[in-house]
């Protein structure tokens, strides 16, 4: 092992830690057993400290496709294989993955950790609803092969489970036929924050759905948003157009790059109010519908190399909740009005409408989720503590994979089966092995 600098996505905290690879189940199970404790890390796109440790074992160098069927149209693949791998080996086979996150630039492994969700999660759930199986090596070093129904707490903790089940090692799961890389996207702008949610109950029976959310607004305006839904773009969606010679065409590389690191005052009010006011209104019409690829669709920010940087040095930490259906107006509007009043400014801020879901340690519950980034300045851990109140007073939850601050109390109370999640993990790891600056914070 090299001891280096590693950080997340959000460049904050930076840690000293021992980082070192494997490429075959032996050299994983050398590693285990010489180190007292261990967290498994991909590409590091998590935002806080769920994947740092003071010894890492990076799975990128663990990527080989197992195996293709493609009439059951299923894959098996190492844990280290990343989605971008995936799509460009399958999207010119006219398939796609069943769910993906903000970002092609994670791996199978660590989504299947984050449990991750995409824009239709209200009706494809997350990632692990297709997960067909997987192997594990556990903190003995001994493997375990698990589903939903064969060895199903190994398979339900760790999903969601942000690796302290142990470490996966290749996982199989069914992926989505489309015709086209290309979708058919209906943006729609919202007045508020009841216009949007309005929009989004209207949009349910479309695949995809996600809004762009003004948090600066204020009054009448609080939550204006632009809601983006789609559906991915049949052959003769593409008739007459410019993408009809090349309908599965895959993404292309970044074409912007952030080489050095914004000054820590880029990002204030002044400078986000002003990108709030020509986002929203450079859309003149209520409602546009165009052809879009997939890139631009899913990934936007993919095409931004190390976009991270514009929160300067400090870095930035990203705060997701998710609220029941029930209370996700007057808690979203409370935690708008708290954001707008306290002078403190999200760059991003994006709405997601949940599904139902009933997993044991994951995120997605029914209701709206709402992602923010704050830059880490002086004043913004305060401002969260108090969103972490109104979350909790409306019976939400925190997303792991973008914590960097959540207390024990907070996952406790928010985190129904936590006690539950505890003791499986302890049963499977019951000398600890498996550990993140986030357990040791939370008490897993």
């Amino acid at each position: 092992m090299k001891s280096q600098k590693v950080t997340n996505w959000g460049n904050f905290p930076e840690i000293e830690a021992s980082v070192s690879s494997f490429s075959s189940e032996k050299e994983l199970k050398k590693l285990l057993t010489s180190s007292e404790e261990i967290i498994a890390r991909g590409m590091g796109r998590c935002y806080g400290d769920s994947s740092l440790c003071k010894n890492i074992i990076s799975t990128l160098k663990y990527n080989r496709i197992i195996d293709f069927n493609e009439v059951e149209q299923t894959v098996c693949c190492e844990s280290g294989v990343t989605l971008e791998d995936l799509l460009s080996i399958f999207v010119p086979r006219g398939l796609f993955l069943p769910v993906t996150p903000g970002t092609k630039f994670v791996t199978i492994g660590g989504a299947i950790a984050s449990d991750v969700h995409g824009k239709n999660h209200h009706v494809g759930g997350s990632i692990s609803n297709h997960i067909i199986s997987m192997d594990i090596m556990l903190s003995d070093g001994s493997i375990s092969s698990c589903s939903k129904n064969n060895n199903s707490n190994l398979f339900w903790s760790t999903c969601g489970g942000m690796g302290l089940t142990g470490i996966i090692l290749n996982a199989c799961f069914k992926l989505k036929k489309i015709e086209t890389s290309y979708i058919i996207q209906e943006s729609i702008k919202a007045e508020n924050l009841e216009s949007i949610m309005k929009h989004f109950e209207e949009s349910k029976d479309y695949t995809y759905s996600v809004a762009w959310i003004d948090c600066l607004s204020k009054g009448k305006k609080l939550g204006r948003s632009i809601l983006m839904r789609g559906e991915h773009a049949s052959v003769r969606d593409l008739e007459g157009t410019k993408f009809s010679n090349n309908p599965l065409k895959t993404g292309a590389p970044a074409k912007l790059d952030i080489p050095l690191f914004f000054p820590n005052f880029s990002l204030n009010t002044l400078s986000v109010k002003a990108f709030n006011f020509l986002y929203y209104n450079k859309q003149l019409s209520k409602k546009k519908k165009f052809i879009i690829d997939y890139d631009k669709f899913f990934y936007p920010l993919d095409g931004i190399n190390n976009w991270n940087r514009i929160y300067g040095k400090r870095g930035f930490t990203q705060y997701q909740f998710v609220l029941p259906k029930e209370t996700s107006y007057n808690g979203l509007e409370k935690i708008l009005t708290e954001i707008s009043n306290s002078g403190s400014c999200s760059f991003l801020a994006v709405l997601k409408l949940f599904g139902e879901q009933d997993n044991l340690i994951s995120f997605p519950k029914e209701g709206y989720t709402l992602a923010l980034d704050f830059p880490i300045k002086p004043g913004v851990f305060e401002l969260l503590n108090k969103l972490d109140e109104i979350v909790l007073e409306n019976g939400g939850r925190l997303y792991l994979t973008k914590d960097t601050r959540m207390t024990e109390e907070t996952f406790n109370k928010s985190y129904e089966r936590a006690e539950i999640f505890r003791r499986i993990k302890h049963q499977l790891d019951n000398h600890n092995k498996f550990q993140s600056l986030q357990s040791k914070r939370i008490k897993i």
